[in-house]
């Protein structure tokens, strides 16, 4: 039996070893859940998932403490964002259960022409069927409640992939859903290796795939699906920030290091590139040097820790290696610019680097931000503009009819005027547009997305 071994990202010391899934096993979880979708008479009810749902919000209250040590251990997010993170899955099931009174269908008129007289239609909204997702690493609780809950509300069978590097999460998670009163096999956790899990892609008993994880990966899978089966694709950015010579710099400085900064910059919308004006530079420069400078690196579990490791040391090697191609080419290095240690790196601001090296067109995933000046806001736009991926984006103005005309402008899901980029309730559409994804990941989108619309259509001589 293959299993695999959870490190710490703190220090890669060995957690817990599990056992990976087989191909046999992912077979049988496909089939069992497909098993449930074609026997209507084992569907759960709406006001059975309600319960089930409701009891899943008590038991993760209760058990709020462990879930978050478990979280940040394996995953390295301090725990002062993971406590964050998981106020917010509890609002996510709390917003399924809401969303679900909202899953209904409406009258198709009828009767207007000859052909449809004596006619009543009515639309429905049904289970889609087989849900499959795979998930990454670096929200280990909300993503999981993101991938699976909404599933669970609409009446899908559900089978998840944990990233390998947090599956422990999934596994607590999978196993509180199951204590609320979900059957099994309406939601399976399944860590397992790539090529065992290429079988919810391929398999033609799946109905719909949700992937969060790098573009390369979410692309190639896409391109391997059955035949009538839909996805979502939630990617990564570089996510551009642009201020206006007018922005409030006092107030906006530390949004922009704490959307930088945030889990050690690996967040798909975590601040990256901001082009601020030629006026104003030098002191956003000063001010976020001051303030990146005084966060403090340490241990996830430790409640005072503000920036945690970096998942894996080749991450650590990498970030490093584009941060020197960066300074190569002659960015300045403001802050930062050096390895902690294997499993940490400084927080880093440069200044000015080409536009042609990594830290400029691709993205991060680490603690660093990138700092530009421009003398024209459309210029800034442009550069902005310039990347084949696009997810969140932000402008700082006090000027009303520019925020609104850099928010036509920029390429972008959602821009956030006078706030970060990485802002995001559970409620509002998110997800990226061109390389950075397809569709859109609320709960409440995702609910539409696992469901689907029946008409039925009445004919009657008394109609």
């Amino acid at each position: 039996m293959s299993t695999l071994e959870v490190k710490a990202p703190f220090n890669q010391e060995l957690i817990k070893e599990i056992p990976l899934a087989t191909s046999q096993e992912m077979t049988e979880a496909i089939d069992r859940a497909h098993a449930l979708f074609l026997d209507q008479s084992q569907w759960l009810p709406k006001y059975k998932r309600v319960e089930i749902l409701e009891n899943i919000v008590f038991l993760m209250e209760e058990r709020a403490d462990e879930i978050i040590q478990i979280s940040a251990q394996e995953g390295g997010k301090p725990w002062m964002d993971t406590e964050v993170e998981m106020k917010r899955a509890i609002n996510g099931v709390k917003l399924a259960v809401e969303n679900i009174g909202h899953m209904k269908g409406e009258e198709v008129a009828m009767g207007h022409t000859a052909s449809s007289a004596n006619r009543m239609a009515y639309t429905m909204r049904e289970p889609i069927g087989v849900v499959a997702s795979v998930s990454a690493f670096n929200h280990p609780i909300n993503l999981i409640i993101h991938q699976t809950i909404p599933a669970i509300a609409v009446g899908s069978p559900v089978i998840i992939k944990p990233a390998p590097t947090t599956p422990l999460t999934c596994l607590l998670l999978v196993e509180i859903f199951e204590s609320a009163g979900l059957p099994a096999g309406w939601c399976t956790a399944m860590p397992c290796d790539n090529d065992v899990a290429e079988q919810l892609v391929t398999s033609p008993k799946v109905n719909f795939f949700s992937f969060i994880g790098s573009a390369k990966v979410g692309w190639y899978l896409r391109s391997k699906l059955s035949p009538g089966t839909r996805c979502a694709l939630e990617h990564g950015g570089a996510a551009p920030v642009i201020i206006e010579p007018d922005a409030d710099i006092k107030s906006m400085i530390p949004a922009l290091v704490k959307g930088g900064f945030y889990h050690s910059g690996q967040v798909c919308v975590s601040v990256q590139r901001v082009y601020a004006h030629e006026s104003i530079i030098d002191d956003i420069v000063e001010k976020m040097d001051t303030q990146v400078r005084a966060l403090k690196s340490g241990d996830p579990l430790d409640k005072t820790t503000e920036v945690g490791p970096l998942i894996l040391p080749k991450e650590v090697d990498r970030v490093h290696e584009w941060v020197e191609e960066a300074k190569a080419k002659g960015a300045k290095v403001v802050c930062g610019g050096k390895k902690i240690s294997d499993f940490f790196y400084e927080p880093t601001l440069l200044l000015n680097p080409t536009e042609d090296c990594r830290v400029s067109t691709q993205e991060i995933f680490g603690p660093v931000v990138c700092l530009y000046s421009y003398t024209d806001r459309h210029e800034a736009i442009d550069r902005a503009n310039a990347l084949d991926f696009a997810f969140q984006s932000s402008v700082f103005t006090k000027n009303i009819d520019v925020a609104l005309d850099t928010v036509k402008k920029l390429n972008s899901t959602a821009v956030m005027v006078n706030d970060h980029t990485a802002f995001r309730v559970d409620w509002m559409p998110f997800g990226g547009r061109d390389s950075s994804g397809l569709g859109l990941g609320s709960i409440p989108h995702s609910m539409h997305d696992m469901s689907r619309e029946k008409l039925m259509v009445i004919k009657s001589d008394v109609l």
